[in-house]
């Protein structure tokens, strides 16, 4: 069996950026691609140079609990940082891939310093004029794309347990709105919500609908 890449999470991409000059270096990154509910949520983050962050790393290897507090350090010693999320509507009409794209631009933009150089979690750069490096498994990597991770992961917990309140019986505040088994049997016994996006294939059959109808509701929902 293949051993599976290890990584360290660290400076050494911020550090490559500053010996060529940059010194505004945001790390962007988004969660959410995959669930079935909800928004992508995406963050940029600006950390001062050896920002004290002990055991930042890729939001998906931290406990809630971990999260939740570096979400607090995080927000305490950047910069600056911005959250901007893409609602499932979007999702719907413009697809996953470009939702997120947008995600991540927004975040950018609304940034009250402007970055010199984006380093950008996955292999999609984004539509703006900053220099950008896209790093795969950078959140894994580097501290600048972590920090971005939890706060975006941090951010999108947060409005699904509100979304439990509104929308009981789904469990959203456990899977947070990922197809897990519970959710799908909840899809097929009370129907999707308007926070469903209706682009997903376990969506689409919760609704009955095939690849054909389901452009056609598409546009009858949007033009009402």
């Amino acid at each position: 069996m293949p051993v599976a890449e290890t990584y360290q999470c660290g400076w050494q991409y911020e550090l490559e950026a500053r010996t060529q000059g940059a010194r505004l270096i945001a790390g962007v990154d988004e969660v959410g691609r995959g669930p079935l509910f909800g928004p992508v949520v995406a963050a940029a983050v600006i950390l001062p140079v050896d920002a004290p962050l002990p055991g930042l790393n890729d939001s998906k290897q931290l406990k809630s609990s971990e999260r939740e507090e570096l979400d607090r350090q995080i927000r305490s010693c950047a910069l600056c940082f911005a959250i901007a999320a893409v609602d499932a509507a979007t999702i719907d009409r413009i697809n996953i891939r470009e939702a997120t794209r947008l995600a991540m631009k927004n975040a950018v933009a609304q940034l009250t310093m402007q970055p010199d150089l984006l380093l950008i979690d996955g292999n999609m750069k984004i539509d703006c004029t900053h220099h950008q490096r896209t790093i795969v498994k950078g959140d894994a990597q580097s501290l600048s794309i972590a920090a971005a991770s939890v706060l975006a992961k941090v951010h999108r917990d947060r409005l699904l347990v509100e979304w439990e309140k509104e929308f009981p019986g789904y469990g959203l505040a456990r899977h947070k709105g990922y197809g897990t088994a519970a959710h799908l049997a909840a899809l097929r016994q009370l129907g999707p919500t308007m926070q469903h996006r209706r682009s997903f294939e376990p969506v689409r059959e919760a609704l009955g609908l095939g690849q054909q109808k389901f452009g056609l509701h598409l546009e009858l929902a949007h033009e009402s």
